[in-house]
């Protein structure tokens, strides 16, 4: 088998119809004999910020000198990129080689296990093999039924904040999906919530009291953000001085602030995390399609904000860095998004729009966003394909001198930049 028919055969399972649940997860692990037994884990919930929390993370263990594994989803670029050993993909012969190994398991299963369930397999069979002292392991969607929930402790359990997002999958309120990401909580473990809402804060204390578990919500009064760029911020916290992240968006350093937090868990456990790798870590690590600059002339920006939530911390963003300063909006969502609540948002923030049809089948029709857009009072336009938005962007943003933001879904990313 090689790299390329492995991610045929994983792509090729239809999960539209299967039940959610651990079963099939379980049966598979079971039948590999069950890999993630024999690690650690730091598991990741939560509706923003769980990619940004990941990479830095795992660049601050790194630089204290642990070997880790990166479990991440979606991949943004290249589909390697969401199983990561000591900050480098998985290798192509090495993702062959596994899938190769777990596929007659999973093939002789009745009832046979999702996409993200092979991944998951794949990838704890993979950090099984390197040896990795630590995994920090991000949940695709949910928590309590997601694939990752298949291990059996974790070293502290991380929900970094809850917003309204696959509703029809997790709930129509926050407190229910508050309590779909509070079944990654194991028995008398550690759990962190990043989250501001009081509500959601409560149904986490909930579910950490009824496991036995400790639970804490993350201060985040102390921090203060110094400056903040295009190209990173600087900041305070806890009473540490002049942090620096390379990472950009007014919201990162509150991504950072939860790694901080962890960091202190962490060490309270028993792990050697100096400040020294604290600050190396947090400083070396990047993270793709979050405020992104991938372009600087004209300046392009890209942000995966695809969610109310994210298009608020953005819109915030953007009005941080440009004040009053209006700025062209290249976007495209799906249609199973609040994309009404998000255009009323960019309105707030646009000059004009160009709108495009992601590639994926839940996507939003161009035409019909750029309709939408245009209820709310801005200047829309629909364009067929990626390539002619970002060329007539790129274009009206060196003529009228001011910064082209692309906002949406994460599947837009690759073509664009590509496009750039």
């Amino acid at each position: 088998m090689t790299s390329a028919e492995a991610i045929k055969y994983i792509h090729s399972i239809n999960w539209t119809f299967t039940k959610p649940g651990l079963e099939r997860i379980g049966e598979l692990c079971e039948r590999l004999g069950n890999p993630q037994n024999e690690l650690r884990f730091i598991h990741v919930a939560g509706t923003n910020g769980k990619g940004s929390f990941c990479s830095m993370l795992d660049c601050v263990l790194r630089a204290a000198g642990y070997k880790t594994g990166l479990f991440t989803s979606p991949y943004i670029t290249e589909f390697n990129e969401r199983i990561r050993f000591c900050g480098e993909n998985i290798d192509g012969d090495e993702l062959a080689a596994i899938t190769e190994y777990v596929k007659p398991f999973a093939d002789a299963m009745t009832d046979k296990p999702t996409e993200f369930e092979l991944i998951t397999a794949i990838g704890l069979e993979y950090f099984k093999r390197k040896g990795c002292d630590v995994v920090v392991l991000e949940a695709g969607m949910g928590g309590r039924l997601d694939s990752t929930n298949v291990i059996p402790t974790s070293l502290l359990s991380v929900i970094t904040g809850i917003s309204l997002e696959h509703t029809a999958y997790l709930g129509d309120t926050v407190e229910k999906i508050a309590a779909e990401k509070a079944g990654i909580i194991k028995k008398n473990g550690t759990v962190l919530f990043g989250g501001a809402d009081g509500a959601c804060a409560r149904v986490i204390a909930a579910r950490a009291k009824e496991m036995g578990a400790d639970f804490a919500v993350i201060d985040k009064s102390t921090l203060d953000v110094v400056r903040s760029d295009l190209f990173g911020s600087v900041f305070n916290y806890r009473g540490r001085k002049e942090l620096a992240i390379s990472l950009s968006g007014l919201y990162q350093p509150q991504n950072a602030a939860n790694v901080i937090a962890a960091v202190d868990a962490l060490n309270e456990k028993g792990f050697s995390i100096s400040e020294d790798a604290l600050r190396r870590g947090l400083l070396s690590a990047r993270w793709q399609a979050r405020f992104e600059v991938i372009s600087r002339t004209p300046l392009v920006i890209f942000d995966g904000a695809h969610n109310p939530e994210g298009i608020e911390k953005a819109v915030e963003s953007v009005k941080y860095y440009f004040g009053t300063q209006r700025v062209l909006i290249l976007t495209g969502v799906m249609k199973d998004k609040n994309y009404r609540y998000i255009a009323e948002r960019l309105s707030e923030i646009a000059a004009a729009a160009l709108t495009i049809t992601p590639d994926n089948p839940r996507a939003l029709d161009a035409n019909e966003y750029a309709r939408v857009l245009t209820d709310v009072g801005v200047d829309a336009t629909a364009y067929a394909s990626v390539a002619d938005a970002v060329s007539a962007g790129k274009a009206l943003a060196t003529e009228k001198d001011i910064p082209l933001v692309c906002l949406g879904s994460l599947y837009m990313y690759g073509e664009i930049k590509e496009s750039i």
